[in-house]
């Protein structure tokens, strides 16, 4: 009599991420939350701290402490060494280690004996200069070989990645948003958001409002943003600006801002802000392609970008003449926020366009499920054998 065949194991999946926060942790959490839900076992290697640990356990993960400092130090070895513990414990099919800190440890610690995806999420070397930015660009190509897929948010990040001699085995997967959360709101919606924002006490409802969601660092280019501000408020003297976020320029921030502007904080949830706001903005100095303004657009805002890594590919063709500036030009950026403050039509139709995009072209669905497809790959299905070669 034959045996009846026993069903196939669920892939297991064990992401490694640092840092903790902002676009690389809701990126992993929307991964886990869909992989979970399809039957994979994920678990979630992460340090202490933000909000990825938390957002991942609900959406399914099962999450493992990893102390581990955002950039490279003298405790690397042991991060590593830690790494590779857990690896051997869990025995996962594959490993995904996002953002820079973590493929630096996953790489060094499993060196190529099981699949390993690393996504930097923007390259580590175009975020510093002269002989760190060496360093870490001769890290990246010796390390490609570790790397069964390097996995890129954006063409322009793959290609960026290629000139720069990196021989990696690429995949493109362009960042996606949850379309049920980030969505239009209807008009009584936004004026409901507003009124629901504590940091918008005493603003009048008539205002004006730009936002701008992100980790208050350099990369992310407030200071650009603050530089431009004063032009954009003497323009359109009722307008406020609101960073949301935070992170370590917060104190020099506060101190250079000028006239209406507002440092909100932190939020775990910034569609009430998007759906307040009359406008985004998000004036990177480098990206892979951000998340943000995906999510602004999601929400039936217009969005202002400046024209780094990704940000091509995030809006229509037909909008890059009104969205995109320079990195680094506050005048640039001021004219255009002036320009689009002042024409409401026109945010109208900005905004009919990019959520159009957004929602065929960076529906998170599509993004997990690419994803898995590239799991699927790497293991051969659902009996994958490559657990042997890391536990001898």
């Amino acid at each position: 009599m034959p045996h009846d065949r026993q069903p196939p194991r669920p892939l297991t999946v064990l992401h490694v991420a640092q840092p903790v926060d902002g676009g690389v942790a809701a990126v992993v959490t929307d991964l886990a939350d869909a992989q979970g839900r399809a039957g994979t076992r994920v678990h979630l290697a992460c340090p202490p701290g933000g909000t990825l640990a938390e957002t991942a356990a609900t959406a399914g993960a099962t999450v493992h402490p990893w102390p581990a400092g955002r950039a490279p130090g003298p405790a690397l070895p042991a991060e590593t060494r830690r790494l590779a513990r857990l690896v051997r414990r869990l025995g996962p099919d594959v490993v995904h280690a996002h953002s820079a800190k973590a493929g630096l440890a996953v790489r060094l610690a499993l060196r190529g004996r099981l699949p390993t995806l690393f996504q930097p999420h923007a390259w580590s070397f175009e975020a510093v200069d002269g002989a760190a930015a060496a360093l870490a660009l001769r890290w990246e190509r010796a390390a490609a070989r570790w790397a069964a897929r390097v996995v890129c948010v954006s063409e322009e990040e793959r290609r960026r990645g290629a000139e720069a001699r990196i021989a990696a085995r690429w995949a493109v997967v362009p960042n996606g948003v949850d379309l049920g959360r980030f969505r239009p709101a209807a008009p009584a919606e936004r004026v409901a958001a507003r009124a629901a924002l504590p940091a918008l006490d005493g603003v009048s409802a008539a205002a004006p409002l730009v936002v701008c969601v992100a980790r208050l660092c350099r990369q992310k280019g407030q200071d650009v943003l603050l530089r431009a501000w004063p032009e954009v408020h003497a323009a359109h003297p009722g307008a406020r600006l609101a960073l949301v976020g935070d992170g370590p320029d917060r104190a020099a921030l506060l101190h250079a801002a000028p006239g209406g502007v507002l440092l909100a904080g932190a939020t775990a949830d910034p569609v009430s802000w998007y759906r307040a706001a009359d406008l985004a903005v998000l004036p990177s100095r480098w990206e892979g392609m951000a998340l943000a303004p995906l999510e602004a657009m999601a929400c039936g805002r217009p969005a202002v970008l400046t024209d780094v890594t990704g940000a091509r590919e995030s809006l229509p063709a037909d909008l890059r003449r009104h969205c995109l500036v320079p990195p680094e030009d506050p005048a640039a950026l001021a004219r255009t926020l002036r320009r689009l403050l002042a024409d409401a039509t026109l945010r109208e139709h900005i905004a009919h366009r990019a959520q159009h995009h957004v929602r065929t072209t960076h529906d998170v669905r599509h993004t997990a499920a690419a994803v898995s497809e590239l799991y699927r790959d790497l293991t051969g299905g659902p009996y994958p054998e490559h657990r042997e070669r890391i536990e001898r």
